[in-house]
């Protein structure tokens, strides 16, 4: 996306709605991106992740209309979008089917829902794996919820998003990038149970900070093994009779692994060791443990990187780069993987020493400038105007 940040954001989605609508928006709605501390590829097993709500999101700034047309512009995108919510037909891909998925599914949740229309742009990178699609699916969520007067559940609207994503969007993505954005706490990492959606937000351990590290390299989700992974894992779960890899404990998976074949395996021991890291690294965080939470970390890379697969050349170097720097608590990728970004704890008063090197470093191996941001941690979806 573009290069514009936080409160310039949102006042270049109210400049170009003046210019287009001649008129101040009557709302602006945003909803955060996200990244993962740790639990990767556990929220479609019905497991525990740790993510934050970060400090990039998408806006919109809009009015209702007195009819049940939307017309959407997306500044991002330099194009627009219209349709009438009578007449929903799939397009052909991009933004706008992440629009139509969200009313598609309100509507089939038996929400009444008004027309409007608006300006979208957010400093989400795309593709980066901080969750730029939930972002844009809960803005609008938002958006619609705003002008229709409909009731604000965060974790009914976060189910109702990655419903649209699954079965509109056609990414069979877990529940985690949809409930982080529309719960998320400032200050707090939100420990999540994807099975219930339970939250319990944890604090961040004192003079830490989490850096967000993009490699300048994508992956296209719906074409990656993202899905294959998802089958792998469902596939495992048969095999030892659960209804998700969430239910199976470390000693089971140890005793009875031999049942699985070479590559189920290690996809299913990644999972179930993951679910362990994860509660491990909340309750170090509980702790105000620094050092522990990022020894998860790392262990989570090297179980991403070696057992689920999905690390890439360019995302262990990132790892390895920041591992160097002795401001570095613990780093892995993050998001589905195969591209996009790693994320690391850091001691605070170090960070534009870790950030400058790190960069530079990367660079160096790769040739690849990459984009290092320093993250605070967020509320989740709101209405600001």
């Amino acid at each position: 996306m573009n290069s514009y940040r936080g409160g310039a954001c949102e006042q270049l989605v109210r400049h170009r709605f003046q210019e287009q609508f001649r008129t101040a928006p009557a709302l602006v709605v945003r909803a955060p991106g996200r990244v993962n501390l740790i639990g990767e590829h556990t929220d479609y097993n019905d497991g525990f992740v740790l993510p934050l709500a970060i400090n990039r999101a998408v806006w919109i700034a809009l009015r209702p209309r007195t009819d049940r047309h939307v017309l959407v512009h997306s500044l991002d995108f330099d194009g627009s979008t219209a349709f009438t919510l009578d007449e929903l037909t799939r397009g052909a891909g991009g933004w706008p089917e992440y629009v139509k998925g969200v009313a598609w599914v309100l509507q089939q949740a038996g929400h009444g829902l008004r027309g409007w229309e608006g300006v979208i742009a957010g400093d989400v990178p795309v593709g980066a794996g901080l969750s730029s699609s939930a972002a844009l699916e809960l803005a609008v969520a938002r958006a619609f919820a705003a002008v229709s007067e409909l009731p604000w559940d965060a974790a009914r609207m976060a189910r109702l998003g990655q419903r649209a994503e699954n079965e509109w969007v056609g990414v069979r993505c877990g529940i985690m990038d949809q409930m982080i954005s529309a719960a998320g706490r400032a200050g707090h990492a939100l420990l999540i149970d994807c099975r219930s959606l339970d939250i319990e937000a944890v604090p961040f351990p004192p003079g830490t900070t989490v850096v967000v590290l993009d490699t300048a390299t994508r992956r296209g989700l719906v074409d990656s093994a993202y899905n294959e992974r998802r089958g792998q894992c469902e596939a495992a779960a048969r095999a030892f009779g659960v209804s998700a890899l969430r239910d199976l404990s470390v000693p089971r998976f140890q005793a009875e692994c031999g049942q699985l074949d070479e590559v189920t395996r290690p996809r299913a021991r990644h999972v179930v060791t993951e679910n362990e890291r994860t509660l491990q690294a909340a309750e170090a965080m509980r702790r105000g443990d620094a050092a522990a939470l990022g020894q998860l970390m790392n262990a989570s890379h090297e179980s991403l990187r070696d057992d689920f697969a999905v690390s890439s050349r360019e995302l262990d170097i990132m790892v390895d780069c920041g591992r160097a720097h002795p401001a570095c608590l613990g780093i892995r990728m993050t998001g589905a993987g195969f591209g996009g970004c790693a994320v690391a704890l850091i001691h605070t008063e170090q960070a534009e020493s870790f950030t400058r090197s790190t960069a530079a470093s990367y660079e160096s191996a790769t040739g690849i400038k990459p984009v290092l941001y320093v993250c605070t941690a967020t509320e989740g979806a709101e209405v600001v105007l």
